[in-house]
């Protein structure tokens, strides 16, 4: 093997080719060798426009690649499973965008089928290493907003295209799997660890029956997470982390600018209402190359990925159980 992870890509995804692609190819230890799409001129123009060597019309195709080393998959959501396995026993590592399955119950297939193959998966929350929220959890661990007690997130866009996948129940469509499932997972990083129950309030466009909003209320027993999103409001998203003596606001917590530091602000316990706090800069970075490098150089050194697959499912259960909620009109348990 070179110093460098050779990466295929499955579809021809705006987020593959407008932001991961062309990330991964500034990394390291990744390169993007191969693209596929069912669409053989969309591959084609795809490779065209990103410099890659290789497409293909299919993606059973760019799995027979042998000089393809790992698998990026950020297919609709409902093709995450067999796609990503099919992969896997081909011998592919896979790093397969969120929400990583539909259920928990494949989430958990997914486990095991990286269990039998031994190759490395993992669900690309590419927040998770991107440095202000690394950051962020140190100041937390390092007392500096003293306990943590509240988590408050938000995170809309605006889509009521009816041919977008999003707005398709049965591709895993909806708020609540496309971006609710970041407030989900960034408050259990926060935390360090799941919810013992959670609630949840979901409201249903009637003409694609997926969730358009969804608000949740997480309890981590001495500390609580809420967070509200949507599909179907004006775009924007921010964290706020308040503890016992002082406060964390994220700005731009999951689309983290590549041209520009991000920011952080860090208030005190006394500080006046309203008041900015001090603003911390976390240097400009692309979280997808981070993501990547880190992948690719787990696979070179033999070590374990940056965020195991079990934390995907741990997610998913979360997510269900708000879904569940929202049905019952009650608190519901993960089924950890």
């Amino acid at each position: 093997m070179s110093d460098k992870i050779r990466w295929g890509v499955l579809g021809v995804a705006k987020i593959a080719t407008q932001k991961v692609i062309p990330a991964m190819m500034r990394g390291r230890w990744s390169t993007v060798t191969a693209i596929a799409s069912r669409d053989r001129p969309k591959a084609d123009a795809a490779a065209r426009q990103l410099g890659l060597p290789k497409a293909y019309g299919s993606y059973e195709e760019l799995l027979d690649d042998s000089d393809v080393d790992a698998v990026y998959n950020p297919l609709p959501n409902h093709l995450h499973v067999p796609w990503s396995t099919r992969a896997a026993e081909r011998g592919k590592h896979v790093l397969c965008e969120k929400p990583i399955a539909l259920t928990a119950a494949e989430a958990r297939q997914l486990v095991a089928v990286r269990d039998r193959t031994g190759v490395k998966m993992q669900e690309a929350f590419m927040v998770r290493t991107h440095p202000q929220w690394l950051r962020t959890r140190e100041f937390i661990r390092d007392g500096r907003i003293g306990e943590p007690r509240s988590i408050l997130g938000y995170f809309s866009y605006f889509n009521e295209d009816a041919g977008n996948i999003r707005n398709n129940p049965e591709f895993g469509g909806g708020g609540l799997m496309d971006i609710g499932c970041y407030l989900i997972n960034t408050s259990r990083f926060i935390y360090d660890r799941a919810p013992s129950r959670v609630i949840g309030l979901i409201d249903r466009d009637a003409r694609f029956g997926v969730d358009r909003t969804a608000s949740m209320l997480l309890d981590f027993g001495d500390g609580h997470a809420a967070g509200t999103c949507s599909t179907q409001m004006a775009a924007y998203q921010r964290m706020h982390i308040f503890g016992t003596r002082g406060r964390i606001e994220l700005e731009i917590p999951f689309n983290a600018p590549i041209d520009r530091p991000s920011r952080l602000f860090l208030g005190g316990r006394d500080d006046a209402p309203g008041g900015g706090g001090e603003e911390i800069q976390v240097d400009a970075c692309d979280q997808y190359t981070i993501q990547g490098d880190l992948f690719s150089k787990a696979i070179l050194d033999g070590t374990d990925v940056a965020v195991p697959l079990e934390d995907a499912v741990v997610n998913m259960e979360c997510i269900e159980a708000v879904f569940r909620s929202a049905a019952s009109g009650t608190w519901e348990k993960p089924d950890l």
